[in-house]
C-alpha cells in the first residue's frame, strides 16, 4: 500500500508539472515572437535616428502628420464644429496642421467648448512637436558648422596650386603664387596640412592680407594619408608644394607624402598628373625620395641650396639682391620664350633684339642637355627656345628695342688676377661644412678662413677635405667684443656671419646673428675698411634689423628657398638654370667693374651689352652706390662712375 501510494504521488507530481509546462509554454512560445519584434523595432529605430538630422527632421514630419490626420478625422467624424459648420476632411485637415505648427491660430477658434478643447490639446501637441523641430534645426546647423570647420570637405577645383604641410615658408610661397597669379582667371590656392582650417586661414589672412584675387583654400588633413590628400583634389591641380615639415624626422614625412601623391591606384599612369616640387632637409635622403618622386617631381635640397647661395653673395657685394630679383615675382624673373622671330640672328644680337627683356641662353627644341646660359657670342639661335629675363610672361619680347651701341664708348680697362684672400665665417650650423666645400672652388690658391664659433664640439670632425683653403678653427663667444676684435681685422677680404640654427631657436638664433654683426661693423667703422659682410637670417622679420648694423647682404634661408619653390611649381623647367646659377660649373652671377665694359660718362645700357657680349658675357643688371638694377631698358642711359659694377652672367 505505501509503494502503490508513493508512485500514486509521483504520477501525481508529474501530471501537473506537465500540466503546468503545457499551460506555460503557449505564453512564453507567445511572448518570445513579441520579444523579438520589440527589439527589432526599436533596434530599426535606433538605427534611422543615428542617420542624424535628416532622420530626426523626417520623424518629426511622420509623427506631425499621423497627430493633424487624427485630430481631423476626429473633428470630421464627431461634428465637434457644429451644425452647418462642417468643411469636409481635407480642409479640417489643413486647420489641424495650422493648429499645429501656429499656436495663435487657436485665438480665432469658435463653438463649442468641446471643440475649443480639442483644438487647444492639438495646439499644445503641436507646440512640443515644433520645439522639437526647432532644436534638431539648429543641432544639425550646429554639426553642419563644425565640420566646416574641422575642413574635411573636398575641393573640387581644377588648374589650382596644392600647398601640402606647414611651416614659416608657406606665407612667402602663397605672397609669391599671389603676384604670380595676377594673369590668371580666378586662380586658387588650396593648402592641406594637419592643423586647424579656421587657424590657418586667421594665420594666412594676418601675414599675407592681400591676395591679389587669388582664393586661399584651407583644408584639415595629413598629406602622408591618401584619403586626406584626396580633399585637395590633387590630381587635376597644376602643381603640387610639399613642404618639409618642422618636426624631428621631416624628409622622412616628406618621402611618405610623395608615396601617396603618386600612388596610382585607379589613378593612371605614376608619371601623369601635377608637378611636385618637394623639400629635402637632408642631402642624404635625396636618393630615397627620387626613387619615390616621378620625372614630374622636382627635390629641393634646402642645406645645398642655402649654403650655395651664401657662398655665392658672400664673394661680391650686392649679389643677394640680384639672386632676390631674378627668384621672386616681385619685379624680373626667368621666363621662357618658344616663339620668335630671331632663327637667323646671333646670340650678341638677340642680346640687343628685345627692349624691355634680356636673353641670357637658349634651350633646345628636345630639351636634351638642359639650358645653355651665356653660349658663344657667335652662336645661331636657330629654332631653340630662348631664355630671357624679363617683368612679366605677357607680352613677352614684343617690344623691341631701336637704341644702338655706341662701340667708341666700349671699355679698355683690363681685369686684375685674384690673389689669395683672408676669410672669416662666424658661427657654424649643418650647412657650414657645404660653405666650405663652396668656398673652396673659388678660392685662390693660398687662400685662408678662420672659422670662429661658440659650439665647437663636433666642427672638427664635420670640416670636409678642401684643396685650396687653409682652415683654422677657433673657440670662442661670438657675441664677445673682446673675442671680436681680435679676430676682425683689417687685412679680412669677406667675413660670413652663420646663425646657430642647430643649438638655439629661431629668434635666439637671429638674436645672436644681430648682436654679432654690430659688433663686427663697428670693429670694422674703427679700423676704416670696407671689408664686405655676408650674414644669415632665419626670419626675414629680421632683415629689416640687420639694416641697422649696415650688413651689405641678408640672406634669409627660408625665405630664398620659398622663393625658389614657388618659381619651380610654375615652371620645372628652371630647375636646370637655378642649378647653373647657383652651382660652380655653367654660368654664375658677377658683379665687375663698370669699366671693363664702358668707359666711364654717360651711355646707353645696349653698349654695356655691346662690351659685356665682347667679353663673352652677358650684362643682366647695373650696381650703383647700394642699388641694384636687374634688366634695364636697352634704351636706359647711364652715368658711368667709379666703383659702379655691371652685374654679369660669366663662366668664370
Amino acid at each position: 500500500m505505501a509503494r502503490t501510494a508513493q508512485e500514486l504521488r509521483k504520477r501525481t507530481t508529474k501530471a501537473v508539472a506537465t500540466r503546468a509546462a503545457a499551460q506555460a509554454k503557449p505564453g512564453q512560445q507567445a511572448s518570445r515572437p513579441s520579444s523579438r519584434l520589440r527589439d527589432r523595432l526599436r533596434y530599426g529605430f535606433d538605427n534611422s535616428m543615428s542617420r542624424g538630422t535628416p532622420a530626426l527632421v523626417a520623424w518629426l514630419g511622420a509623427i506631425t502628420l499621423v497627430l493633424i490626420v487624427v485630430f481631423a478625422v476626429i473633428t470630421t467624424v464627431t461634428g465637434l464644429r457644429g451644425k452647418g459648420a462642417d468643411q469636409g476632411f481635407w480642409k479640417e485637415l489643413f486647420y489641424s496642421l495650422n493648429h499645429a505648427l501656429d499656436a495663435g491660430f487657436v485665438g480665432g477658434d469658435t463653438g463649442s467648448w468641446q471643440f475649443l478643447l480639442t483644438m487647444l490639446v492639438l495646439t499644445l501637441a503641436g507646440l512640443f512637436i515644433v520645439s522639437a523641430l526647432i532644436g534638431v534645426i539648429a543641432a544639425g546647423i550646429d554639426e553642419k558648422l563644425a565640420e566646416l570647420r574641422r575642413g574635411r570637405s573636398v575641393v573640387i577645383e581644377a588648374d589650382h596650386t596644392v600647398i601640402l604641410g606647414w611651416s614659416d615658408s608657406i606665407f612667402t610661397i602663397i605672397s609669391e603664387l599671389t603676384i604670380a597669379n595676377e594673369s590668371r582667371r580666378k586662380p586658387v590656392v588650396v593648402v592641406l596640412a594637419p592643423r586647424d582650417k579656421v587657424e590657418m586661414e586667421d594665420e594666412i589672412r594676418a601675414k599675407v592680407p592681400d591676395l591679389r584675387g587669388t582664393r586661399v583654400i584651407c583644408r584639415s588633413g595629413s598629406p602622408m594619408d591618401i584619403d586626406d590628400l584626396r580633399l585637395s583634389s590633387h590630381t587635376t591641380a597644376r602643381s603640387v608644394i610639399l613642404l618639409a615639415p618642422d618636426s624631428e624626422d621631416p624628409d622622412s614625412e616628406v618621402i611618405k607624402s610623395l608615396l601617396a601623391l603618386t600612388h596610382t591606384e585607379g589613378e593612371g599612369d605614376a608619371g601623369a598628373g601635377p608637378r611636385i616640387v618637394a623639400e629635402i632637409r637632408n642631402p642624404s635622403n635625396l636618393e630615397a625620395a627620387r626613387l619615390v618622386g616621378t620625372d614630374r617631381t622636382v627635390l629641393l635640397d634646402i642645406r645645398e641650396t642655402v649654403a650655395k647661395l651664401l657662398v655665392q653673395t658672400s664673394r661680391q657685394s650686392g649679389a643677394a639682391a640680384v639672386y632676390i630679383e631674378l627668384f621672386d615675382y616681385d619685379g624680373d624673373e626667368i621666363y621662357f620664350l618658344d616663339e620668335h622671330d630671331l632663327a637667323d640672328q646671333t646670340y650678341a644680337q638677340a642680346q640687343l633684339a628685345f627692349e624691355e627683356a634680356t636673353v641670357i641662353g637658349f634651350v633646345d627644341p628636345d630639351g636634351a642637355g638642359g639650358p645653355v646660359l651665356n653660349p658663344p657670342p657667335d652662336t645661331l639661335v636657330g629654332a631653340r627656345t630662348l631664355v630671357l629675363v624679363a617683368e612679366d610672361d605677357e607680352g613677352l619680347g614684343a617690344a623691341r628695342s631701336s637704341a644702338r651701341p655706341d662701340l667708341g664708348a666700349l671699355g679698355t680697362a683690363v681685369e686684375v688676377e685674384p690673389e689669395p684672400t683672408q676669410a672669416l665665417l662666424i658661427g657654424w650650423n649643418e650647412r657650414a661644412p657645404i660653405v666650405l666645400r663652396e668656398l673652396d672652388k673659388y678660392a685662390p690658391a693660398g687662400s685662408t678662413l678662420t672659422v670662429l664659433t661658440a659650439y665647437d664640439d663636433h666642427v672638427a670632425a664635420e670640416l670636409p677635405r678642401l684643396e685650396r683653403l687653409a682652415v683654422t678653427v677657433e673657440a670662442g663667444p661670438t657675441t664677445d667684443r673682446a673675442t671680436l676684435d681680435r679676430h676682425v681685422t683689417a687685412d679680412l677680404d669677406q667675413v660670413m656671419v652663420l646663425c646657430y640654427s642647430e643649438h638655439l631657436g629661431q629668434q635666439a638664433a637671429d638674436a645672436k646673428t644681430l648682436v654679432t654683426l654690430l659688433h663686427v661693423r663697428d670693429i670694422l667703422g674703427r679700423l676704416g675698411v670696407a671689408t664686405p659682410v655676408v650674414s644669415e637670417m632665419l626670419d626675414d622679420r629680421n632683415r629689416v634689423l640687420a639694416q641697422v648694423a649696415h650688413v651689405d647682404d641678408v640672406v634669409v634661408s627660408g625665405e630664398i628657398i620659398s622663393l625658389l619653390v614657388t618659381q619651380l611649381s610654375e615652371d620645372q623647367r628652371l630647375e636646370a638654370v637655378f642649378d647653373q646659377l647657383l652651382g660652380d660649373e655653367g654660368a654664375e652671377v658677377y658683379l665687375r667693374p663698370a669699366d671693363l665694359y664702358v668707359r666711364p660718362g654717360q651711355v646707353v645700357w645696349a653698349t654695356v651689352v655691346a662690351g659685356a657680349s665682347r667679353r663673352g658675357e652677358t650684362a643682366i643688371g647695373f650696381k650703383t652706390g647700394q642699388d641694384v638694377v636687374v634688366n634695364p631698358d636697352k634704351s636706359t642711359v647711364l652715368d658711368v662712375g667709379a666703383g659702379d659694377r655691371v652685374v654679369v652672367l660669366a663662366d668664370c
